[in-house]
């Protein structure tokens, strides 16, 4: 796994940047507890890990 930009995931999930927040938007205890900082642009890679694992966004294609 590699870090991302929010777009870059977006994109792969095939929706915006503020549908792929606005699905996160339950999970942002958990996320601020993994170290997400709110306005990161760019997500760690246990950070995209995480999202694409929750949400099934396959990020080999």
């Amino acid at each position: 796994m590699k870090a991302m930009t929010k777009q870059q995931l977006a994109n792969s999930a095939g929706v915006t940047v503020r549908t792929l927040m606005n699905w996160c938007r339950p999970y942002r205890q958990e996320l601020l507890q993994m170290g997400l900082k709110p306005g990161t642009k760019v997500l760690p890679p246990h950070i995209v890990k995480w999202i694409a694992d929750r949400f099934s966004i396959d990020l080999n294609t």
